[in-house]
């Protein structure tokens, strides 16, 4: 029984070191299963003034199309939104696992698109007023500026992919 038990325990024992899957720091239940063609709102990241729009398309090459839509002209982005294919986001390279959004196709349930929501910190923390709040006042930020201490932008990226069979 001893042998046993030193057994299990040596097989067991490297389990929870082998890589598992990163958790988000944002965790949603499935989004509602879209149409083909119908355009609509992965998710919203107003530091970076952008909107991930994504809608299923009836191309076997590309099931999914994603596209980043800028929220507004007169928003001003306190953090980038960079091309995933170029940082390749990781949590060896700094990036965290955001959130992890999954939408279902209502043409064909077996599939889904699969996006990585990846954010990369800008390493220096924020302090917060009695409040709560990160105020940036106008004259001390001028005067952070003219001294070149102008503080990193935090960074977004998106990764898409797709789950699933194809139903054609």
């Amino acid at each position: 029984m001893k042998a046993l038990l030193t057994l299990a325990a040596t097989v067991l024992l490297p389990l929870p070191l082998l890589a598992a899957p990163t958790k988000p720091e944002i965790e949603r239940p499935a989004a509602t299963a879209q149409a083909i063609g119908a355009v609509h709102t992965v998710r919203q990241i107003p530091e970076a003034c952008t909107r991930i729009e994504g809608r299923f398309t009836d191309t076997a090459a590309q099931p999914y199309d994603m596209q980043l839509v800028r929220t507004s002209a007169q928003c001003q982005p306190r953090a980038l939104f960079l091309d995933a294919s170029k940082v390749n986001p990781s949590e060896a390279s700094g990036w965290k696992l955001n959130e992890v959004v999954r939408v279902p196709s209502a043409a064909c349930s077996s599939q889904q698109a699969l996006i990585e929501v990846w954010r990369k910190p800008a390493g220096q923390q924020v302090a917060l007023d009695g409040q709560g709040q990160n105020r940036v006042y106008l004259e001390d930020a001028k005067a952070e500026a003219a001294a070149g201490r102008l503080a990193a932008l935090p960074a977004y990226s998106a990764k898409l992919a797709m789950q699933g069979a194809a139903c054609r």
